[in-house]
């Protein structure tokens, strides 16, 4: 028997706004986490189980007797950031928000379990992973760490984020990489401060520091290949100087995305060269911390054409495509495809939507059956009965 979409459509808005208004930080998901948990209970799934990489609920649905498994993936973490909004629903956690639509990911994938276990219409398995922290890039590594692949194995993944500029019900994914590895930096500069009247007492870094901010853009322009992706990106340049003082210590900390390992490589390489070098002529120290935050999003070829013909089928060809250029963002669901194939999508969040990760941000309830629809759809063509 089919469910009342409209019915549904009601459910899942109510779940959203319930999620909205009540936002956790990563691996800090509990009221979420149980939230979610009792849903899958609700919906009387196989196994539902909690605590997954500290925060995370796998909940397992099985139909017939197909041995294949396959897992659909939501995020559930919001950010540090405070909503500026008169909307009803609005954060009631100060300083906490779903501002890149997470709450609707995590209501999406539970309209789909509510459809797959009403309805059925596969044979295997369905795993259902609701993910901590993958802001932070940690949270997808951290339920591997907790053995997701060996308690819930499964042969391939989806995953949806939602969109903004993009119209209600349009859908965009790619083959091959689509979103980009996250590098972070920190370098350290230290010298001799002093007073501002009297810069050759000392051996102050500011000057040094602004020089090394200008330097860096020379990697990108002048040691990568054009034709290669890549970004480096200067976000912050800290001293322990003041008005009258120079300072002795200045941090300069940034980002950079590539798509391969190899582009990384070279983008740490020139940037130790570039900051010893700089030091050195400005007659100061350089200490270089350089961590791998996320790994590039690659989308399996075939699996890809396997979503887009849902999609197709779902949405219409007309708003359908593949984009033609792959993001410099970044995305945990990376780890998982890392593991095993599988295909993240993009559903429009609404043509007018803020921007993500902006205080003005929300979820738009309109795309909510387009992704549970979505979930439902793959599973079903992934795990085909008969």
């Amino acid at each position: 028997m089919s469910i009342d979409r409209n019915a549904l459509n009601d459910e899942m808005t109510a779940w959203r706004r319930d999620l909205h208004a009540h936002p956790e930080f990563g691996f800090e998901e509990r009221r979420t986490s149980a939230f979610v948990a009792a849903k899958l209970r609700e919906f009387s799934f196989d196994e539902v189980a909690e605590g997954v990489g500290g925060t995370g609920v796998v909940g397992t649905l099985k139909r017939g007797s197909g041995n294949r498994a396959i897992a659909l993936r939501a995020d559930m973490d919001a950010l540090r950031i405070t909503e500026q909004s008169d909307l009803p629903y609005r954060s009631q956690n100060s300083g906490t928000m779903h501002a890149c639509g997470h709450d609707g990911h995590t209501a999406m994938l539970l309209g789909a379990a509510k459809i797959l276990a009403e309805e059925g219409g596969f044979d295997g398995t369905v795993r259902f992973i609701f993910q901590p922290a993958e802001e932070w890039g940690k949270g997808a590594l951290t339920m591997i760490a907790d053995g997701l692949f060996e308690r819930f194995p499964f042969d391939e993944i989806y995953g949806i984020h939602n969109m903004p500029g993009l119209g209600v019900g349009s859908f965009r994914t790619r083959p091959g990489a689509i979103m980009s590895a996250e590098d972070n930096f920190e370098i350290m500069l230290s010298g001799v401060g002093g007073h501002a009247a009297r810069p050759h007492w000392g051996n102050e870094v500011l000057v040094a520091a602004c020089a090394l901010v200008t330097n860096l853009q020379t990697i990108v322009s002048r040691r990568l290949d054009p034709a290669d992706i890549a970004v480096v990106s200067v976000t912050e340049l800290i001293t322990d100087g003041t008005r009258n003082a120079l300072p002795g210590l200045a941090r300069i900390l940034g980002d950079a995305r590539s798509f391969h390992p190899e582009i990384s490589e070279t983008i740490e390489k020139q940037m130790r060269v570039i900051a010893e070098g700089t030091a050195m002529t400005y007659n100061v120290r350089a200490e270089v911390l350089y961590t791998r935050e996320f790994v590039p999003l690659m989308n399996d070829p075939a699996l890809t054409e396997e979503a887009l013909a849902v999609a197709h089928e779902l949405y219409g060809p007309s708003n359908v495509a593949t984009e033609s250029k792959p993001m410099t963002g970044s995305e945990d669901f990376a780890q998982f495809l890392a593991k095993v194939p599988g295909c993240f999508v993009f559903l429009g969040n609404g043509e007018h939507s803020s921007p993500l990760h902006n205080s003005s941000y929300d979820f738009n309830d309109a795309c909510l059956l387009h992704g549970a629809d979505f979930h439902a759809a793959i599973a079903r063509r992934r795990l085909q009965t008969g």
